[in-house]
């Protein structure tokens, strides 16, 4: 791993634990070993690295779903395989999605990161609409809409009961 990577790495975990304010150039520049100023070789400021990492999780995510179409064309559901990529974060990492995160501090976030938060939106609608369309949804925008914030919604409401029957319950 580089130390460009690591510093990402040390920087989504941060920010899926408390926020875009939970960590700075100096505590990740301690964390990967290298001196802070490395960090600013990398990432000139917080907000570069800010949209890299919002970048990258985006462009993770959306790979690691595949396509929608494909996916129904095997027998599976596409929104199971949505809804799996959620709970395997919840229930195995035990971290809030990284944009959904993200959106909820968008009014205080530099404009660099809003934009990345904004993509993985609209990237994630569009799989959504897709999936929906695929699955012959009546109105898959809608449903798309629905998924999301259901997904989101019940991520949070888990979390900060510390009780993920919630998400379970809101995913059956």
């Amino acid at each position: 791993m580089t130390k460009k990577e690591a510093l990402l790495k040390a920087a989504e975990h941060k920010v899926r634990l408390g926020g875009y304010d939970n960590f700075s150039f100096r505590e990740l520049a301690n964390e990967v070993g290298i001196k802070s100023a490395s960090v600013h070789y990398h990432f000139p400021t917080k907000a570069d690295l800010g949209a890299e990492l919002a970048h990258q999780y985006t462009n993770a995510f959306l790979n690691a779903l595949g396509d929608p179409k494909a996916i129904k064309a095997t027998g599976e559901n596409p929104i199971n395989v949505y809804t799996g990529l959620f709970r395997h974060a919840l229930l195995i990492d035990n971290k809030m999605c990284l944009c959904g995160l993200l959106g909820a501090q968008n009014e205080i976030l530099p404009e660099k990161i809003r934009i990345e938060i904004k993509r993985f939106f609209n990237e994630n609608l569009t799989w959504l609409t897709d999936a929906h369309k695929a699955n012959g949804e009546s109105n898959p925008e809608q449903a798309a809409i629905v998924t999301i914030s259901l997904l989101e919604g019940a991520m949070m409401i888990s979390k900060a009961t510390n009780d993920n029957k919630h998400f379970e319950l809101a995913t059956q």
